[in-house]
């Protein structure tokens, strides 16, 4: 007998559980377009009223899993593991993690996504890179994962369809924060990847989606819970984002940190601390190391060694980018026309920013979206941000705002000084890994 899409809706929406073949057979209409919009829509609103069971959130991320294809690795004979980011300001990570952790025996076939809001998107950071091709053709990206270790692309249309019509209907019927919804749709485009184990980093503070640390430790157990039960062996450790993470957010711009860390000139820093730590929990998810100094002693190696900066530079030629693209960045990145410093208002220490907010103002300078068909421009944001904590003069710099002109500039520069807070004394340093849910 067929099943009828609203009764799913009404069984959903009074609170019942469904069992796997009701969720399998929506998504099939949600892919197939049998669903309209307004069945999607009302599913949709149910599950955000009603909730799901970790069961169902299980088979809801399998069904959106399934929706496409799916990747299989097992033929290259390395552990498949990946790293995701709920999402926060200069949060480069994912750049250097790749090589890193492939530079240490695995492979890391990395899909990842665009700017969403305040947040930075690592696809639009490649694209600074002349000729970076973030949809290669799928033979190209099993040639550069084999061949290189890790690429960073983007979902191409076969990889979980499901969730891109879901997500689209969510994100109009104000449903997107619905955590078993976001647990699905994250979960089931790293799933299809072919993944083996998988590192998430839920971001917590100001700067963030979330800023309850109950309610980020509820979506870091949901994810871990509902990856594991589908059979991916998943960890997640939550961090930090009450101030931006690197000491640059703006596309170019987080290139140029990225190559700086890869040389060596990170070390110590926030940024450093993170993505040592992701690094270490995905050598020892993927059984490279067998404990955690271990995992951290291998990911010194490959940075020290100049191995991971070789693999960076080796990914960006195969997909498309300059080969000498690390020796001459300076040549290929494009530079803002206005670059003006941001004084700080008076002496003292720099207690606080309001971090979500910078990550607006580059938006506002066109380094990211306000609507999906905007263009970006990669030249424009702010670097040399200074960490909270520092003492610093009246006039000193605490940022550089790069813009498209000198008056942008100028009027840019009065709005970031305003978002910091600098005080008397300076404030309790912050653990930038804060706990780890496995």
């Amino acid at each position: 007998m067929a099943m009828l899409p609203q009764e799913v809706i009404r069984k959903k929406r009074d609170g019942g559980e469904l069992d796997p073949a009701e969720i399998a057979g929506f998504i099939k209409g949600v892919t197939d377009g049998s669903i309209s919009e307004g069945q999607a829509a009302a599913f949709a609103m149910a599950v955000w009223f009603s909730g799901m069971n970790r069961d169902e959130c299980v088979a809801l991320t399998l069904a959106m899993r399934d929706s496409g294809e799916t990747l299989d690795w097992s033929e290259f004979g390395r552990p498949v593991v990946d790293k995701h980011s709920t999402g926060g300001v200069g949060d480069n990570v994912s750049l250097m993690l790749a090589p890193i952790v492939a530079t240490c025996g695995a492979n890391v076939p990395m899909i990842s996504g665009r700017g969403l809001g305040h947040t930075g998107g690592t696809l639009d950071k490649l694209e600074s890179i002349p000729g970076y091709n973030i949809q290669p053709s799928p033979e190209l990206f099993r040639k550069v994962v084999d061949e290189v270790g890790c690429a960073i692309i983007g979902q191409t249309a076969n990889l979980a369809p499901a969730d891109k019509r879901l997500y689209a209907i969510r994100d109009v019927t104000a449903t997107v924060d619905s955590v078993p919804l976001i647990t699905a749709s994250i979960l089931s485009k790293k799933l299809a990847a072919g993944l083996q184990s998988l590192v998430l980093d839920v971001k917590l503070g100001n700067g963030s989606f979330m800023t309850d640390p109950d309610e980020a430790k509820i979506l870091a157990r949901s994810l871990v819970d509902v990856a594991n039960g589908a059979g991916v062996s998943t960890s997640a450790l939550i961090t930090d984002m009450n101030e931006p993470l690197a000491d640059a957010a703006g596309n170019a711009l987080e290139i140029e940190t990225c190559l700086a860390y890869l040389r060596g000139e990170k070390a110590g820093t926030r940024l450093d601390q993170v993505v040592v730590a992701f690094a270490a929990e995905m050598l020892v998810a993927a059984g490279i190391a067998t404990y955690k100094v271990e995992a951290e002693a291998l990911v010194r190696r490959a940075l020290e060694s100049g191995a991971a900066m070789e693999r960076f530079a080796l990914m960006v030629h195969r997909l498309g980018g300059p080969a000498d693209f690390v020796d001459r960045s300076e040549a290929y990145l494009e530079k803002a026309p206005a670059v003006v410093p941001v004084p700080a208002a008076r002496e003292g220490y720099l207690t606080a920013c309001e971090t979500r907010e910078i990550g607006m103002a580059v938006i506002a300078l066109g380094g990211g979206r306000s609507r999906p068909d905007n263009r970006i421009d990669h030249r424009v944001g702010l670097s040399d941000l200074l960490p909270l904590g520092t003492e610093v003069q009246k006039g000193e710099p605490v940022a550089f705002v790069h813009a498209a002109d000198l008056s942008q500039a100028e009027a840019m520069r009065e709005r970031i000084a305003g978002l910091y807070t600098i005080g008397d004394v300076a404030p309790d340093p912050r653990p930038v890994v804060i706990s780890r849910i496995t």
